[in-house]
């Protein structure tokens, strides 16, 4: 099922996830490299990057969920 979705997704949603991730990636090392070194204001900045990072995915959710209701209706 997996599989058979990721092959008929649409650009719009591969892009969303993988933007997410790599917004939830970048911000998790920020936040690892801010703590480490002592720099809070990285570490804080780097809250921010995961925050768009979890908006996007809940954008993929909604698309997806969007194109299985489509889907369905067929």
């Amino acid at each position: 099922m997996l599989k058979e979705f990721w092959d008929s997704a649409s650009t719009t949603y591969k892009v969303l996830v993988f933007s997410a991730m790599g917004m939830l990636g970048v911000g998790i090392v920020l936040n690892l490299v801010g703590n480490s070194t002592g720099n809070q204001d990285l570490a804080v900045a780097s809250l921010a990057v995961i925050g768009v990072g979890l908006v996007l995915h809940i954008a993929g959710i909604v698309v997806r969920g969007q194109m299985i209701r489509k889907n369905l209706k067929r």
